[in-house]
Parts: structure tokens; C-alpha cells; sequence
């Protein structure tokens, strides 16, 4: 069955690959490049290093935000689904907080933390902020009341009952949260440099559209995509890793 889906999904690729270079001889490449000229210029432009700079200052925001924001998320997430009263205190600013694009917030954050890094990690930071609270938190409220009612029986503290039985059991919903975190993570390095920026393949992404270069724009929407099918790949990595020792743990249990 994998084999099959997998066959699938090359053919449909190679359709696609088809399709796009018989419409791109349609029309002009200022309109839509073809995919040979787009693939060669990624070639060239990683033979020469060009994209290095570029790459690694959009990498090091996108990581740097979506560290901060998962640990930040999981720790008001787990204060949230512990705490029925700080739930209620804190919602409506959450909710808040939320409800203003990310967008409208980038000129702000240009004006008070300068073009420089630091404004696009505190963007990538809010953006991959709310998935990773929201998730831990009603992961951790997920919890059976007779699972509960069996920690209580043994006399386990909260911090133990949080350790072994909430979060374990919330693992799913709390990856779901991380595996959104990771795709917002792009959105909100991009957000930024799209703002401001000198170096990025945000910035790269205005400059070819300043200089009406659609070759070199299509050549940084594939970069993005390697870089969101990467960061998908090692979550789904990660995610079988974690079940993996969960079950190597049950089994000793």
C-alpha cells in the first residue's frame, strides 16, 4: 500500500512537472518560467553560494522563533490546562492576542526592534506561540477522570500526575500543535523580511520582484518548499521516536 502511494505520488509530480513546462512554453518567462530554467538557476545559484547567506539568516530566524515560542507555548499551556482559574484569567488575551494579524504587528515590532534579526524572530515567536499553547492545553485536560481517579488512589503529587499520565497521554494533540508550529514558523520569518530586510529569501523574494525577475522568485518558492518538507519530515521523525520509547515503556511497565 505504501509503495503504492508513493508511486502515486511521484507520477503525480512528474504530471505536474509536465504540465508546468508545457504552459510556461505558452508564455513568456517574465509570466511563468520554466521549470529547466528554474531548477538551473537553483543549481547554479547552490554551486555558487549565493543562497547560503540567505538561507541560513532565514533558518536562523525561523529556529530561533519557533524554539522560543514552543517553549514558551508549552509552558503557559501546561500553567493554562493545569489551572481551571488561570484558563478563565488569561483566555481573553489570548484570544486577543490572536485576533490581530501577525502582518499588521511587523511594522510595530520594525519600529521597536529595529530590521535586524530580532524583529523577525519575535514575529516567527507569536506565530508559532499559539499553536503549541492551545494544544498543550487541552491535551492536558483530555486526561479520563478514571485514569485521574487511579493517580489519586496511588497518592501521585500533581507534578508526577502531570509527568506520567497527562502529558504522555496529551503526546498526539501536543505534536499536532508542534507540526503547525513548524509550517507558521516560515510564515513568520517571511512576514518579517518581506517587511524589511537586507538578507533572507524573503528579501530575496521582493528583490526579484523589483527587478521583475519571476526565474529567480520561482527559485525561492522551491527553496521554501525543501525547507517546509525538511522541518515536516523531522516531526513526523520526531513524533516516531517518541512513540517508539512510549511503547518501549509500556512494555517494561
Amino acid at each position: 500500500m505504501r509503495k503504492k502511494a508513493w508511486f502515486l505520488s511521484l507520477l503525480i509530480g512528474v504530471v505536474l512537472l509536465i504540465g508546468w513546462e508545457w504552459s510556461a512554453r505558452q508564455v513568456s518567462d517574465l509570466i511563468l518560467p520554466q521549470p529547466t530554467a528554474v531548477f538551473s538557476l537553483l543549481w547554479q545559484g547552490i554551486i555558487s553560494g549565493y543562497f547560503l547567506p540567505h538561507l541560513l539568516t532565514t533558518l536562523t530566524e525561523i529556529l530561533l522563533g519557533l524554539l522560543i515560542g514552543v517553549v514558551l507555548g508549552g509552558l503557559l499551556g501546561i500553567v493554562i490546562g493545569e489551572s481551571a482559574f488561570l484558563r478563565q484569567v488569561f483566555s481573553l488575551y489570548i484570544v486577543i492576542s490572536q485576533a490581530i494579524p501577525k502582518i499588521a504587528l511587523a511594522p510595530l515590532f520594525m519600529l521597536w526592534f529595529g530590521y535586524g534579526i530580532t524583529s523577525k524572530v519575535v514575529i516567527t515567536t507569536l506565530i508559532c506561540f499559539f499553536p503549541l499553547l492551545e494544544a498543550t492545553a487541552s491535551a492536558i485536560q483530555q486526561v479520563s477522570t478514571e485514569q485521574l481517579t487511579l493517580f489519586r488512589l496511588m497518592q501521585a503529587s500533581r507534578w508526577q500526575t502531570l509527568w506520567y499520565l497527562k502529558l504522555p497521554a496529551g503526546l498526539p494533540t501536543i505534536i499536532q500543535g508542534f507540526r503547525v508550529a513548524v509550517v507558521m514558523s516560515l510564515v513568520g520569518a517571511l512576514v518579517g523580511e518581506f517587511i524589511g530586510a537586507h538578507k533572507g529569501l524573503g528579501a530575496l523574494i521582493i528583490a526579484s520582484q523589483g527587478m521583475m525577475d519571476t526565474t529567480l522568485m520561482f527559485v525561492v518558492l522551491v527553496l521554501l518548499a525543501i525547507i517546509g518538507l525538511i522541518f515536516y519530515a523531522l516531526v513526523n521523525l520526531l513524533e516516531q521516536r517518541l512513540w517508539y520509547s512510549k511503547e518501549k515503556k509500556d512494555e517494561k511497565n
